[in-house]
């Protein structure tokens, strides 16, 4: 069942064409494993990737992904950021697993676990890459077990020591260098410290495997707050729970705090966290299987917005379809805004090319883009669109629904040119509202989108 059947058949008609559905934040690749960082004004969240079509019944996962937003509500898809092929001295082709990205002194460092090659690094001068192999192998390169080398979290403290947590069933830390690159190797066995396992740190064990020796199972990630450091990660062994700790310093000694989300039918066998700060509000990120209809293999990131209580301890969190209810921020639409900047979609992919970057595709009868808290101020006059027509349709300029205002209608029709911009005028229509980009046209696929515009 392609993607497109999938989401139809896995929302009821009155929530999903209601335009209350925020949950989860893609829907136009399964993305699991979220890993949120904060850079410049801007969430860039970085995902593992499931694909469409699983071998095995088991995890097919070739490359890692990034989506980043100033607001939010409204996601722009960066495309794969990195693959497998980015590590010319292995020949690993499925096993892309959760992955997580820092920066420091104006670079980027993308740690990724490759199932059964343990875990290694990739740098950038970007967020959003290309990335690069510095070392040509792993960084664990000491590890007893790598096919145990899982979920890598990372963390700078402020004395500008750097920590990488990581680990299942166990749960291991290294102390970076400050390249970032390399660990120390005078502490624990080579470098590598194993935590205490205890019930005290991390809760009695729920796991039935007998590898586990506390609640703790996988995913964790590590972050300070007001002198305190977290542990949050996916605990009770399979289904998946999440819970977390806390700790004087970044090494501990962890004390359990207990569960933060718990099972809920829409959820995935598995579950992974990531925790951020962002414009006066806290963000709890996660993965779900309700875009797939209940297939596990296949996943989705989540966010719920939350607030801690007074003691800093952080509340149950309930996950929800409605997901953000506010934007932090305004859309301005009088300036390019990419096709792939989406707050909800129907039956739409994306692509990626030399000429455009990151455009969308797939585009069929019927299918909308859905753009949240887009401030039109006084009016737009004319609307924008850069595409390239295949069998060619139309764009309905639509506020606040799928049915809503019209706002005009741009035309894609063929030419000699593969990519055009089409324009058409538009009512003026004040304030800011929900901008849905509503596709028309017969059999097939319609044409191409790369970005739109509207002026005043």
């Amino acid at each position: 069942m392609n993607l497109k059947k999938i989401i139809l058949a896995s929302f009821c008609v009155g929530t999903f064409f209601s335009g209350i559905a925020q949950n989860p934040i893609v829907q136009t690749y399964y993305t699991a494993d979220p890993a949120p960082m904060v850079y410049k004004g801007t969430v860039y969240v970085y995902t593992s990737h499931d694909e469409d079509e699983t071998v095995d019944n088991f995890f097919t996962m070739y490359d890692w992904r990034c989506y980043s937003s100033d607001d939010m509500v409204n996601w722009t898809d960066h495309g794969a950021v990195a693959s497998l092929k980015d590590f010319e001295w292995m020949d690993k082709t499925n096993g892309a697993w959760a992955p997580q990205a820092i920066e420091r002194n104006g670079k980027f460092y993308f740690y990724v676990p490759i199932h059964g090659e343990g875990i290694s690094v990739l740098v950038s001068d970007s967020p959003t890459g290309p990335f690069h192999d510095p070392l040509g192998h792993r960084l664990i390169v000491d590890s007893d077990d790598v096919w145990t080398d899982i979920d890598p979290t990372v963390f700078i403290d402020d004395d500008g020591q750097a920590y990488l947590y990581w680990g299942n069933p166990s749960l291991f830390y290294v102390k970076l260098n400050e390249d970032m690159i390399s660990y120390d190797p005078g502490i624990g066995k080579k470098g590598i410290v194993p935590v205490e396992m205890d019930a005290e740190s991390f809760g009695e064990s729920a796991s039935k495997d007998g590898r586990h020796h506390s609640n703790y199972t996988e995913g964790p990630w590590i972050y300070k707050r007001n002198d305190v450091y977290y542990l949050i990660y996916a605990a009770g062994g399979i289904p998946e729970y999440i819970a977390y700790s806390t700790a004087p310093t970044a090494e501990g000694p962890w004390t359990y705090k207990g569960y933060i989300m718990e099972r809920a039918p829409h959820l995935a066998f598995t579950n992974h966290p990531g925790i951020i700060d962002f414009k006066g509000n806290s963000y709890f990120f996660y993965h779900d299987q309700d875009l797939s209809g209940g297939e596990g293999f296949k996943r989705s990131v989540s966010v719920e917005q939350f607030d801690y209580n007074e003691d800093g301890s952080i509340p149950m969190i309930t996950p929800t379809k409605e997901g953000v209810k506010e934007s932090v921020a305004n859309l301005n639409p009088f300036q390019k805004v990419e096709a792939e900047t989406i707050a909800w979609s129907e039956g739409l992919k994306t692509k990626t090319d030399d000429t455009n970057g990151v455009f969308v595709t797939n585009i069929n009868n019927g299918d909308f883009i859905k753009v949240r808290s887009v401030d039109f101020a006084k009016g737009a006059k004319t609307f924008k669109a850069h595409a390239e027509a295949l069998e060619g349709g139309k764009i309905e300029i639509r506020l606040d629904a799928k049915d809503g205002l019209l706002l005009g209608v741009c035309e894609i029709s063929e030419t000699e040119n593969n990519w055009q911009s089409f324009t058409t005028k538009t009512k003026k229509q004040k304030g800011v509202h929900d901008l849905f980009l509503v596709f028309k046209g017969g059999e097939g696929e319609l044409f191409n989108f790369d970005f739109w515009e509207f002026s005043k």
